[in-house]
């Protein structure tokens, strides 16, 4: 992927299973119409004023966005400006979308019979371990399903921006392989939980088999980007 993180696969036979909105009403009664006094002075208008952009001081998105992206470096990131997943397998031979960008999931499936499931999640902080995205990934594992402890999991790699089909960065992520078991699919299931930004990115691939499974992630890799944010 033109990067200089290392993908690696995990392995393991556990399976995986996987967001306040306040409404305020205000009654109105016994109103009237104001008649107002002629003679009393009139208040000048407020001046205009223009809106404060949510601009980090001092971050420099671009200069984020144009390195790779380890864990360690998950404090480069703008605190509250979520990560984002674009939509490059749409468009891959043998592919089509079913679902895409419904409340931040989008689901693809193939031809052979492989799927992959790719989701956005915000308001993260509450499973964040404060400077540690490694922790924080694990910890997102665990809620998804608390049989997958720590050490099924292998560090891997997906791209991090870039053009469409050219070289990009590489953000470092978690992934969990299952399906060893006789009769089910085999699986890959890649996250990160950016614990600066407050979201996580989560990615299954789910084939018939082994086999399938190793092209399909291929697929994913070099289609599926985590985008950075721009701000």
């Amino acid at each position: 992927m033109g990067s200089k993180l290392e993908s690696g696969a995990g392995r393991g036979s556990r399976g995986s299973r996987g967001f306040l909105a306040l409404a305020v009403a205000a009654t109105l009664a016994g109103c009237s119409v104001g008649v107002p006094d002629p003679s009393a002075p009139k208040a000048a208008p407020a001046p205009p004023t223009l809106a404060t952009p949510t601009i980090t001081p001092g971050h420099d998105a671009a200069a984020v966005a144009a390195k790779d992206m380890p864990f360690t470096a998950g404090e480069t990131l703008a605190a509250g400006v979520p990560i984002q997943l674009s939509d490059g397998l749409r468009d891959a031979p043998g592919w089509k979308p079913v679902k895409e960008n419904v409340a931040g999931a989008s689901e693809y499936v193939k031809e052979d019979g492989c799927m992959v499931a790719a989701k956005v999640r915000t308001s993260q902080s509450a499973l964040a371990v404060s400077g540690d995205d490694r922790a924080s990934t694990e910890a997102l594992f665990q809620y998804l399903d608390a049989s997958i402890l720590p050490a099924y999991l292998e560090p891997a790699a997906l791209r991090w921006g870039g053009e469409p089909g050219g070289p990009a960065p590489a953000v470092e992520v978690l992934v969990f392989e299952g399906g060893e078991r006789s009769g089910t699919r085999a699986t890959a299931i890649y996250a990160r939980l950016f614990s600066k930004s407050g979201s996580s990115v989560y990615v299954s691939v789910s084939c018939p088999d082994a086999a399938a499974l190793a092209v399909a992630r291929s697929e994913t890799e070099t289609r599926i980007d985590v985008v950075p944010p721009s701000a």
